[in-house]
Formats: structure tokens, sequence, C-alpha cells
């Protein structure tokens, strides 16, 4: 077997990771003068509270951003002008002990961030024997957070909540520190996906109704930037390629994959040549340049070419240095598919990578669906080295060159689309399901058997009744809690199959 060397896991950190940009959480408690004269140490005991959530809110990768502690009308005036002018992607609302529904709405409701509650007790339990009225007071957060929800539902400001302990060695209390962890993540995702740049190359395959995308409905609906590109901004890169630069890429690129032999199963699946290999590691060098001058999040791409031209050989020649791009957290998508260029990127922020695949076919002998793609995929997701093929066509596309085979890892996988409903909204669905062994097709694609909790047919039933588009982002471990908290931070429609 041509992987037979190559059993160790092929480890992400062989490839310098993007860094993603931190979210930025704003945090505030709730309280009420009112209380403070009456209950001397109460206050402080509120502000110990919120100090616990915003040092364990700094443990989980984010920017904290603290509002303090809003008791009356002037307290929250202050607040609100502190989350505004630091711009937050997520307000944090602490409820500390009761306090009156204008002051949360009066904190929140200029920056209009998302809302995040956390109703976290100071203890599990009181000391019935033992609590005062002081102690029933810093307990409860329950009684405020039916008034929060009716302001907030009222102002059409969508919100979302953590109950539990505080103290996250408490069971409730690492279950809501967990879900926390969670929220925090896809403000993360958020985030990037708002100040993201995605660059689009060529067109999209022509006649892939699916695929074809409203750039207008993207930046509305997601935020980002969409870079029109040129094939000419690509080839000016490329002719200005040094011989020590492609000499670079190549030692990469031996290091990182497995150079095939012939396929032998597929004729059109060769040793790559020498001369492919050159041409395809001088091309990945121009890539890497055109994403950091257009200060590309993610590419994706697709150009037919005719007659073996210029742009057609370039076209052809994009598979390894967009896999090697993919691995580093700059996701590439092919065939001109925008949408799922995003689902990769969100995968990838996730920390799951996302690799641009399809269902290839149903085996229905083992009950598992192959899925797959021709083009790049994320490499760093798979537990052996990943091998280059040279092929004598891509079907269905214009040219011939080199091209990458591997599958992802075993264990447990989620899969991501987004589609574009009929009233032009974007959608996200998800489905878990385990990558399992077996042999795969040896024909320069990436492939991987999947099995999902259903059989494939009533899979694909359920699946298509949400009229998605025909490529996912697939990513190791099962992430569909953080996604649904992704698609509810960017106010869009969430499926899981």
């Amino acid at each position: 077997m041509e992987r037979g060397s190559n059993r160790a896991c092929f480890s992400a950190h062989t490839l310098t990771h993007k860094q993603h940009r931190k979210p930025r959480v704003g945090v505030f408690g709730l309280g009420l003068t009112a209380f403070w004269p009456q209950f001397k140490g109460m206050k402080a005991r509120i502000e110990q509270g919120q100090r616990i959530v915003e040092d364990n809110l700094r443990k989980l990768d984010c920017e904290v951003v603290s509002a303090g502690v809003v008791d009356c009308d002037a307290a929250a005036l202050a607040a609100a002008e502190t989350l505004c002018r630091a711009a937050v992607d997520l307000i944090v609302l602490y409820l500390g002990t009761y306090g009156t529904g204008n002051l949360a709405l009066r904190t929140i409701q200029q920056r209009r961030a998302p809302v995040l509650v956390l109703n976290l007790q100071a203890t599990p339990a009181l000391d019935y024997d033992r609590a005062n009225t002081e102690d029933m007071l810093v307990h409860c957060s329950s009684c405020v957070l039916p008034e929060v929800s009716h302001v907030f539902a009222r102002a059409r400001i969508g919100f979302n909540l953590v109950s539990g302990a505080l103290d996250p060695a408490h069971p409730s209390g690492a279950e809501a520190w967990k879900q926390i962890g969670w929220w925090i993540k896809a403000a993360q995702v958020v985030r990037n996906l708002q100040t993201s740049r995605i660059g689009f190359l060529g067109h999209t395959y022509p006649g892939m109704l699916d695929m074809y995308s409203d750039f207008t409905a993207h930046h509305i609906q997601l935020g980002t930037h969409i870079e029109l590109l040129e094939m000419c901004d690509l080839q000016q890169r490329v002719a200005a390629v040094t011989e020590n630069e492609v000499a670079a890429k190549l030692e990469e690129t031996r290091r990182i994959f497995e150079v095939a032999k012939d396929s032998p199963s597929e004729p059109l699946a060769k040793a790559p040549s020498a001369a492919d290999l050159e041409w395809s590691a001088r091309v990945a060098v121009a890539l890497d340049r055109m994403v950091e001058d257009f200060q590309l999040d993610g590419l994706t791409y697709y150009y037919r070419g005719v007659d073996h031209n210029e742009y057609e050989k370039l076209g052809a020649s994009l598979i390894l240095g967009n896999s090697l791009l993919t691995a580093r957290g700059i996701p590439c998508a092919g065939e001109g598919d925008l949408k799922t260029c995003f689902t990769m990127y969100m995968m990838d922020i996730l920390g799951v990578g996302g690799s641009y695949t399809e269902f290839y076919a149903m085996d229905l002998n083992e009950q598992f669906m192959l899925m797959a793609h021709d083009g790049p995929g994320h490499i760093a997701i798979s537990d052996r080295k990943p091998i280059l093929r040279g092929l004598g066509l891509f079907h269905g596309k214009s040219g011939s060159g080199i091209s990458v085979e591997f599958n992802v890892k075993t264990g447990p996988v989620t899969i991501l689309g987004m589609t574009q409903t009929a009233d032009g909204q974007l959608k996200l669905i998800a489905a878990e399901g385990e990558s399992i062994p077996g042999p795969i097709l040896r024909i320069g694609n990436t492939n991987s058997r999947i099995k999902f909790a259903q059989p494939p047919p009533e899979f694909l039933a359920e699946w298509t009744r949400h009229g998605p588009i025909h490529h996912v982002a697939l990513g190791i471990g099962h992430v569909i809690p953080q996604i649904e908290n992704i698609a509810r931070l960017l106010n869009r429609e969430f499926a899981k199959v």
C-alpha cells in the first residue's frame, strides 16, 4: 500500500496556522442601588461574582471589556457608552441579583450586539437553616430573568441564556461554563466573518445554479467583504516568482506530502512529473503572495480556460497551493463556491478543519456515504500524509496536473452546508457522523467513508429536504451546538439533520 509507511498522525503543526481574531466581549452585572444601604456587604459580594465571571471569560481566549455593575440609570448610561466605545461583539449580562428591567435595556440597546444572559447562581443552593435576606438576594438572579426576557422580547432584542452554578467545579457550573465557551467561540466565528475578506477568482462553474451567489446578500447577511479577482492578478504574481522561492515551496511540498507512484486502479492517475510539480509550486508561491497582497481570509475560484491557454494552465495548477492555504486556515473552495468557502472558514475557526466535500456515492452494503471531491482539501485533518498524484485530466474540467488525495481521520465528524432560501436568506445545515476506516478510491481525489445515524437513502432524503447546495465543509469532531450558536448570533436559519 502507498500509505503503508505513513500511518503516524499527520500533524497540523507542520504548517503555521493563521491566527484568527479574538472576539471582544463586553460584560456588565445587574444590581439595584436600593439594596446597598440596606445590606452593607451585598454590593461587594455582587462585584466579586462579576470578577469571577470576567476571570473565567478571559480563560476562554477572548478580550474582556468590563462595564461594571449597573445598579442605577447613570451607571447604565456609562456602561452603554463603554460597550459602544469598545465595539464589543458580544454583550454578557451577569444577573448578580435582582435589578430592574430598564437597567438591562438601557445598557444594551445602543450597541445592539448579540446578548448572552448568565443566570449563574452564587452557590448551588442556599443554606436554608442559616441564610438571611442578604443571602437570598445574592441568590435571586432567577427572579429578574423573566422580567429581562419580557423587556428584550418587546424590544425585539434576541438573547441567549446559560443557567447553572457560578462555580465551574460544580457539575451544573461545569456544564454552564462549557456552554459559555461555545458562545465565545461562536462570537469569534461571527467577528471573523464580519471582518473577513474573501477572494473570488474567476467565475462559478457554468450551470451550477445552486452555487451562483448574490455578493450583495453575503455582504449584508454575513458582514463580509468579497474581493473580485482576475486571473491576471494571479498571472502577474506567477511571473514574479523566483527560483529560490520555487525550491523552498518544493521542499515544503515533499515534507508534507507523499509523492505517489502510478495508481493501480486509475490509468489517468500517474506519478506527478517533475515539470508539473515545479509549475504547481510556482503557482503556490504566487497564491501565497496574492493572499497577502489582498489581505484575504479565504478564496473561492474557478476558471474554465480553453485550448491549453495560459489561464487554463493556471486554473489547473491551483490544487497544491490551495490545499496548503486551507491547512493554514485560509480556506479555498473550488468551482466558484462562495457559500462553502464561508462554511469552511467557520469550521476552521471552530478548530475542526473544514474540507471541501460533496457526496460521491452510497455504500449500501456497509451503509455509509463516500464523501469526496477533486481539488484542494483540508490536509491538516488527516491522520496520515496526503498524497500528490498527477492527473491526465480533471473530470468535468479543463487541463491536467497535480491533485491531492487524502481522507479525513477516523472518528466523529460534522458536515456544514450553507444554502440560500427562496426569499434570498442564507441558511446553515449540519449533520454529525463518523469517519470510518476502510479502503478509499485512489484516483487523486479527497475521499472519506462517512457513516451517519440514518442509512444513506434516509439521510439523503432528510438532507435534501432543506434545499442544500451540493457541497459541504467536512470537519472533525461533533460541533453542532457551536454551529447552532453561530446561526443564532448571525440571525440565520439553522437545520440539524
